[in-house]
């Protein structure tokens, strides 16, 4: 490979050879990695940056093609395997002899394993850089039997399904409110779960099969099939008929996400539902019991109990752990004054099915956590909100040394996502200690694949959107506009601010500080956004074209 760059001593021009193995760095390490190449019977060349006069300039460059700050810098066969500590480990692991005996021609520079926020957001910005790319994604159903297609939790079974069942909830209660706005109405009002269920799914199989578009557009290839590791940088993909395929890559992304925790008690698989079921749920849950104090826990109470259902939390302990307690107990009594009631400090011990149907009835036996109490309860549906578990015991991790914490199940990976196999990398709820939010899964996807395959940057003013709350009503996709005028002399410096849209005071209220403060478009796009809300569109504003505005959704 070459790497030409302007310097100011001249044109300077690195050459690595392909027959060989380069080393570049400083002596006293090289020479240990040369060793473990002469060990190998392999030869290799190396470079010194600590004898030569451009050596400073040369690990400049070396930083920018490999993201590696420090020396030495080893390649193979054109494939940069790391420092020195990242050889010996791809010599244990059984890489480097690999890349030894085999050439770097594989079927993909890039595939990534599931089909989720962060993945998809890697996949085509990877893809939009110039790069081969697939997609791996397969949902495997929840013991209900719930499965759903390319967009991962967020769209599927989270933000975007739950916001609009609140949206709903919230209907109802404007309605109750109404009235003491002059409204007078005399028919009594109904809720029709199925009503609801089967707009927000249809919304949400669009937003879906919009994702399988961006991809086609793009060149991805995308696979519904379950990808696991079978050797180094290669990899099994099976699809829902048991057929297998095989592909490999240069580089990997694991963006595999999580899915919901079960008890471990009798019965809890084959009559509890949690969120993976609740939001295509083909029947009303009637009476609900909700065992858990998360925020999904919390969330989904407050929604049934806005359709107007009988619903009870049990909780083993304090309610949002991790988050202010203040805050968390004024949210508990905010959901008791909508009719929630909680039953703290138990846990389920069994769950038995007293009748079927839709919903039928269960009995739960319930224990104590503070002495030897029980009690029981009989509910139509219990959701269950205990936790969530990585998704990474059935992908092979272990076969290409890709570590993983005992504890958690997710995945240690250093400040650039690089987990301890040099080529895979990780996004999203599967990296251990790291936010777990979609709009941060987005921006590191994107990011990576800058980082990966070389970035670009861009101007943005304006865009078109679509509010969340608008669509399964069905409103006009093309009348909320947003749009940013910048100061190209002052560092892209944001001077105008201008949004038409639900909340548009609120929103104009949260920037007008930032903009005082020196707000600049750069600043915007390091911004994490709410997710989903409107103001979030003015941290994810693309380049729209001379020709008018790109509008992905267009209405219903």
């Amino acid at each position: 490979c070459e790497v030409s760059r302007g310097h100011p001593a001249g044109e300077m021009l690195l050459v690595l050879s392909p027959k060989k193995e380069v080393i570049l760095g400083r002596r006293a390490f090289s020479l240990q990695v040369k060793e473990l190449f002469s060990s190998l019977g392999v030869d290799c060349n190396i470079l010194e940056l600590d004898q030569v006069d451009e050596g400073a300039s040369v690990q400049e460059v070396l930083s920018e093609i490999t993201n590696q700050r420090t020396v030495p810098s080893i390649f193979v066969n054109k494939v940069h395997v790391g420092g020195c500590d990242h050889t010996f480990q791809a010599h244990q692991s059984g890489l480097l002899q690999q890349l030894l005996q085999q050439g770097p021609a594989y079927d993909y520079d890039l595939i990534v394993i599931g089909g989720g926020s962060g993945g998809l957001a890697c996949a085509q910005e990877a893809a939009v850089l110039g790069r081969k790319v697939m997609v791996l994604d397969f949902v495997v159903p929840s013991p209900r039997g719930t499965s759903w297609g390319l967009g991962g939790t967020c769209v599927n079974v989270g933000c975007v399904p739950k916001k609009l069942m609140h949206q709903a909830a919230l209907l109802g209660q404007a309605l109750t409110d109404s009235r003491k706005f002059g409204w007078e109405y005399s028919q009594q009002v109904r809720h029709s779960w199925a009503t609801m269920t089967e707009a927000i799914q249809s919304h949400v199989g669009s937003l879906s099969w919009g994702h399988r578009l961006a991809l086609r557009e793009k060149a991805v290839t995308y696979v519904n099939s379950y990808g696991e590791f079978v050797e180094h940088h290669k990899v099994k993909a099976t699809n829902e008929k048991g057929q297998e395929a095989f592909y490999t890559a240069a580089k990997f992304v694991i963006a595999t996400g999580e899915r919901p925790r079960y008890l471990g008690v009798e019965g809890d698989k084959e009559h509890c539902i949690t969120s993976d079921d609740l939001f295509s749920l083909p029947y009303c849950p009637g009476t609900t019991l909700v065992v858990g104090a998360s925020y999904v826990a919390l969330e989904c109470a407050g929604i049934l109990a806005g359709l107007g259902l009988d619903v009870t939390v049990m909780a083993r302990s304090v309610l949002l752990r991790g988050f202010d307690q203040e805050m968390a107990e004024k949210v508990g009594a905010s959901l008791q004054q909508l009719g929630v009631r909680f039953l703290r400090k138990f846990v389920p011990v069994e769950v038995q099915q007293l009748e079927k149907g839709l919903p039928g009835r269960l009995k739960v036996v319930a224990k104590s956590t503070e002495g030897p109490e029980t009690m029981e309860g009989v509910y139509n549906t219990v959701l269950l909100a205990i936790g969530r578990d990585s998704c990474t015991k059935k992908l092979g991790l272990e076969k290409i040394g890709v570590n993983i914490s005992e504890k958690t199940g997710k995945i240690p990976v250093n400040d650039e996502e690089q987990t301890s196999v040099p080529y895979v990398y990780a996004v999203g709820d599967v990296l251990e200690g790291k936010p777990q939010l979609t709009p941060v899964a987005v921006q590191a996807g994107k990011l990576l694949a800058r980082r990966l395959f070389g970035g670009r940057s861009e101007k943005v003013y304006h865009t078109l959107f679509w509010p969340l709350e608008w669509t399964v009503a069905c409103r006009d996709s093309n009348a909320c506009y947003a749009k940013i005028i910048c100061n190209k002399l002052d560092s892209d410096r944001v001077i105008g601010f201008h949004v038409l849209g639900p909340n548009a005071g609120e929103i104009t209220q949260g920037f007008a500080a930032a903009i005082k403060c020196g707000l600049t478009k750069q600043l915007l796009d390091d911004t994490i956004g709410i997710h989903p809300t409107c103001g979030e569109v003015f941290t994810t504003l693309e380049i729209t074209k001379a020709s008018g505005l790109d509008v992905t959704q267009k209405g219903c």
